[in-house]
């Protein structure tokens, strides 16, 4: 374990000791548990956006000019021309 040091607004220490508390656990272990989860969280945000980048440039519609009348195109395909 590395040791580390942090300040908390009041609400935030009040909610912390609380959670703490229902839980039966020590607010540090509530932290690393609030930590973790946002790490996973996180990865996962990552992950999608990989895959999508991934995706990036393997379709081709045959037009040169999709990029410039992609509003005009959308628009027609939901009916709003």
């Amino acid at each position: 374990m590395v040791r580390t040091q942090i300040q908390l607004t009041e609400a935030q220490a009040i909610a912390l000791r609380r959670m703490a508390a229902e839980r039966g656990v020590s607010m540090a272990a509530v932290i690393r548990e609030l930590v973790d989860q946002a790490a996973r969280e996180n990865g996962d945000h990552d992950a999608r956006a990989a895959r999508a980048l991934a995706a990036v440039g393997k379709y081709a519609s045959g037009r040169a000019d999709i990029g410039r009348e992609h509003d005009r195109e959308l628009a027609e395909i939901y009916g709003e021309q």
